[in-house]
């Protein structure tokens, strides 16, 4: 399975082709014997470009032509699908170590605009009231529309302590918002925890990286030591978790499922994207890395669990909370989840570019799709608070609304209708004084509630 996963460049990350990208690994796929060339379209193709260069109001170059051929062919595909020149083939890597100079926002396109689908916590967009659904219609003084999403994260990046003025468009605002940042070094803590109060036990995934699976076991570990003694629940919270990196979703998984189990399986047109993915070290270890969930406790395996979902919780979170809910490990609690079900391959060009092409759709444990779905909440919670874990706005995106999404495909099966909790009214700021968690988190109160209504069940 480890073969699998070094000749394939997976990425789960939910939209994130911005100013934070996720790579998994990369590695030149063999292909299908390709068909004929279409010859009248690559004639018209030609005359195109020969009239380009003869009678542009301006000189062109052939590799900007070339370029940009290439980026409009792949962005037509799907939101996912994307031409990386050298500098964000570069930024991609550097992103999956969790650190990378920026503003600190997941982004996508929409009409030509750039389009924000979430600012990172502790950020200087996070800061600076950047929310989810803004549109960027400025970079400084240059106008946003019809420049390639690459361009636009280029010029969104830079080096730290330097400044950018975004002008956004914000629903309800009757004019555009002028906000001025400073760019930062972007470090991302993947594993945020808490031990809630005696015998509960809290932990925040923020994104899927590199060193996710072994900074969640050491939670876990602490979070134990910390109790003096086994848990008596876990609550494990993917709101707002855009996706990254498939094999830290499988280790994720594997920390709370029974070896062997299986967690997610690809499907795709080329053979070597039929893959599946079980709760095993060769799995989600990458290379001679040690297994970091061997000296977990054995009770975290049985250990009553609450998921935390919303709308931004995309991709890589998906397929942990999809596992977990197939396999009626955790309860999964909150509102409908983003729908990322897309797999893509980062295929290197050999001149230091690369595509990043939709290879297959992944699927749950029972075989779900969750393209353009997502998860469906066993307990459906919705959120009214400000914390910044919790903000699940009316303007959240999904994936069925970016243009060019790929469709579910599959049938509608019959379910009973989640359990739905009233929501509270707008109070609180999020967590205060260093804590993890907030006291007004509307959602995480009702997990904690539901987890000690589930010992005193089990007592009786």
């Amino acid at each position: 399975m480890r073969g699998k996963l070094q000749k394939l460049g997976l990425l789960t990350l939910g939209i994130a082709l911005g100013v934070m990208l996720s790579l998994n690994y990369s590695a030149e796929a063999d292909r299908e014997a390709a068909a004929p060339l279409p010859v009248d379209e690559l004639r018209a193709f030609t005359e195109v470009f020969g009239k380009i260069k003869s009678d542009y109001v301006e000189p062109v170059s052939d590799k900007k032509l070339i370029d940009s051929a290439i980026n409009g062919m792949l962005s037509g595909l799907d939101p996912h699908s994307a031409y990386l020149d050298a500098d964000a083939f570069k930024d991609l890597q550097v992103g999956t170590r969790g650190e990378f100079g920026g503003l600190g926002i997941e982004v996508t396109t929409e009409d030509g605009f750039v389009k924000v689908v979430s600012p990172i916590e502790d950020t200087p967009a996070f800061r600076a009231g950047i929310k989810t659904g803004d549109l960027i219609i400025k970079l400084d003084d240059t106008p946003v529309k019809g420049m390639s999403l690459n361009e636009a994260v280029k010029r969104m990046r830079g080096k730290p302590d330097t400044r950018l003025t975004l002008t956004i468009l914000r629903k309800g605002e009757a004019k555009p918002l002028v906000v001025t940042l400073t760019r930062a070094v972007i470090q991302i803590k993947s594993v945020k925890y808490q031990l809630v109060e005696p015998g509960y036990g809290y932990a925040r995934i923020t994104q899927f990286q590199e060193h996710t699976g072994a900074d969640l076991a050491k939670a876990i570990e602490t979070l134990y030591k910390e109790n003096k003694g086994p848990l008596k629940g876990l609550v494990l919270d993917l709101r707002n978790d855009p996706g990254g990196l498939l094999n830290a979703a499988v280790g994720v998984s594997s920390a709370f499922l029974p070896a062997h189990s299986l967690v997610v399986y690809t499907d795709g047109r080329a053979e070597d994207s039929k893959m599946k993915f079980t709760a095993d070290k060769e799995d989600y270890l990458r290379g001679d890395e040690s297994d970091y969930l061997e000296h977990l406790p054995p009770q975290i395996k049985t250990v009553p669990m609450i998921v935390l979902v919303n709308g931004g919780t995309a991709s890589a979170s998906e397929i942990v909370s999809g596992a977990l809910q197939d396999h009626k490990r955790a309860v999964i609690m909150g509102t409908q989840s983003f729908g990322k079900g897309s797999v893509q391959t980062i295929l290197p060009l050999g001149n230091g570019t690369a595509i990043k092409l939709t290879t297959a759709l992944y699927y749950t444990p029972n075989g779900r799709s969750i393209q353009a779905k997502g998860i469906t909440p066993d307990i459906v919670v919705e959120e009214a608070t400000l914390s910044a874990a919790a903000d699940d706005s009316p303007l959240s995106l999904r994936e069925a609304d970016l243009d060019h999404h790929l469709l579910n495909g599959q049938k509608g099966t019959k379910k009973p209708a989640p359990l739905k909790l009233p929501a509270p009214a707008p109070q609180g700021k999020g967590p205060k004084d260093g804590s993890v968690v907030s006291k007004d988190d509307y959602q995480l109160n009702q997990a904690l509630t539901l987890l000690k209504g589930l010992q005193i069940f089990e007592h009786r």
